[in-house]
């Protein structure tokens, strides 16, 4: 098992750029392996989840080369053109591959079979599955967790579906199966969530209609090859404006940051907390916005998050958890009950690791009530979950002596070389 040993610093400072996007990284692989002609891919995510999609789009004959970092060239097979492998896909840990790769091979021609890590096999799988079934899709699954077993040659026809669930991978993989549907097939969302598959499916050439909170598209549309720029993941850039906001005692610099409005929930959230971060150099990139953000010391108060934002920031409550426990008064986050359906149940890890440190933190059903003040040091065990593990890394700014973070080893499924940033700008983690 690795650990990380995080111990207490008193400030830090810097400039520093954070890897690719991992949620546009994945479907740029998708969309690209299905488009007609070459797309070029550059900043693409090296991380162990993207590379899953990578060799899952490989072994069903996609050409993918690499020819320099972060840098992925696709050539495509056309809508048509992917290739049974006769053997389960492995999706690792990456719960985002297994549940859009679902929507994908709906519609093929051939059987698949999505696996993955211990983890994912214990991930719901049914919320993609059901509506997918009710376009004609014909899944199984092992009491609605994985494997996930697909059977191809299926006359796949459009649907009208409400979305109950905020999940962008619910809305992406029934947009997949769509292209493959004949007629229209409309997603309605009841909260905003991510819309990089839509951004991206424009960008491919296919027609998104979109008027107001329904979202759709016509089965049968070409792809064609293209250029997307990956911006930094604003999941990954969350430590460190978090970081900023508990301990920059002079500017830190996140630059290059993706600023897609259906992300940046935590960014709305630390500034009503009191955080004081500022946009630099806003511009498109690829389709997605993109700014560098500076975020400094800030006297952070707690706050009752507004169930609208929750949705916009499901990723990141991890850190913003940590933030909170450095914020005078209470905390309170409800309506946040996908956390518990993570890589791990993220409210039950999150409030047993802050009560750990000395934190006084209440799990409630659907969040968590945090009362902020210092921490002291103590052991984590993150539960092989990336985001519990960075956080607590995160947590070292607010402690009075080292934290030992358990089983970290899955932090290279959204962010290898975390720690080098980390001790870029003056934070001490590192292995045990």
């Amino acid at each position: 098992m690795q650990n990380w040993v995080a111990r207490p610093a008193a400030d830090v400072r810097g400039e520093l750029s954070v890897p690719g996007d991992k949620s546009v990284s994945h479907r740029a692989m998708m969309l690209g392996g299905i488009a007609e002609g070459v797309t070029t891919v550059s900043g693409f995510l090296d991380s162990e989840d993207c590379l899953a999609t990578l060799s899952a789009m490989r072994r069903m004959g996609v050409r993918i080369e690499r020819p320099a970092p972060h840098f992925v060239t696709v050539e495509g097979v056309g809508l048509r053109g992917l290739q049974g492998v006769g053997s389960p896909l492995d999706m690792g840990n990456a719960g985002t591959a297994m549940r859009l790769s679902t929507g994908l091979l709906a519609g093929q021609d051939f059987d698949s079979e999505l696996v993955g890590d211990s983890s994912l096999m214990r991930r719901p799988m049914e919320r993609v599955a059901a509506p997918l079934r009710q376009m004609g899709a014909v899944i199984a699954t092992l009491e609605g967790r994985p494997p996930v077993r697909i059977t191809g040659g299926q006359r796949l026809h459009g649907i009208d579906y409400d979305l109950q669930v905020a999940s962008a991978q619910v809305k992406s993989a029934i947009l997949l199966a769509g292209l493959y549907a004949e007629g229209r097939t409309a997603v309605t969302e009841h909260a905003v969530t991510r819309d990089h598959t839509e951004r991206m499916l424009r960008a491919f050439g296919v027609e998104v209609q979109q008027s107001g909170s329904t979202v759709a598209v016509v089965g049968g549309a070409s792809l064609s090859g293209c250029s997307i720029m990956v911006p930094g993941d604003f999941s990954s850039s969350a430590f460190f404006l978090v970081a900023g906001a508990l301990a920059a005692r002079e500017p830190l610099l996140v630059q290059n940051v993706g600023m897609n409005p259906t992300r940046t929930g935590l960014l709305a959230i630390l500034r009503l907390m009191g955080a004081d971060i500022r946009e630099h150099n806003a511009r498109v990139a690829g389709g997605e916005p993109v700014a560098d953000l500076e975020v400094r010391a800030s006297r952070l108060k707690g706050i009752e998050v507004p169930h609208e934002l929750v949705p916009l920031a499901i990723d990141e409550f991890p850190v913003l958890f940590i933030a909170a426990a450095g914020a005078e008064g209470v905390t309170l986050v409800t309506g946040a009950e996908e956390l518990r359906v993570k890589e791990s149940d993220r409210i039950a890890v999150m409030a047993e690791g802050l009560a750990a440190l000395g934190a006084k933190a209440e799990a409630l059903p659907d969040g968590m009530r945090i009362e902020g003040g210092r921490l002291k040091g103590g052991t984590i065990d993150s539960h092989g979950d990336h985001r519990i593990a960075m956080s607590f890394a995160v947590a070292s700014l607010l402690a009075d002596g080292p934290i030992l973070i358990r089983d970290v080893a899955n932090v290279a499924t959204s962010f290898p070389g975390v720690l080098g940033c980390a001790a870029a700008i003056g934070l001490a983690v590192g292995p045990e």
